[in-house]
């Protein structure tokens, strides 16, 4: 890879960056567990999967059908 490249210079940019955080490793790592829990544990409990249970047969129809009778 050439040392001058503009995607060279990007990556030695953040791996510079991300190789000498100190504060940022333990932000990163709290951005990361809040995401793991909003998609993981908020979506199994609160999110049921509506469709799957009330649809029988195609699921496009039955979107079909809900949107088109409200």
């Amino acid at each position: 890879m050439r040392k001058h490249g503009f995607l060279y210079r990007v990556f030695d940019l953040y791996y510079d960056g991300f190789r000498s955080m100190t504060l940022g490793r333990t932000l990163w790592a709290v951005i990361i567990v809040k995401l793991i829990i909003i998609f993981a544990v908020l979506k199994v409990f609160f999110f049921p999967d509506y469709i799957g249970e009330h649809a029988k047969g195609d699921k496009a129809d039955f979107v079909a059908t809900q949107i088109l009778n409200q």
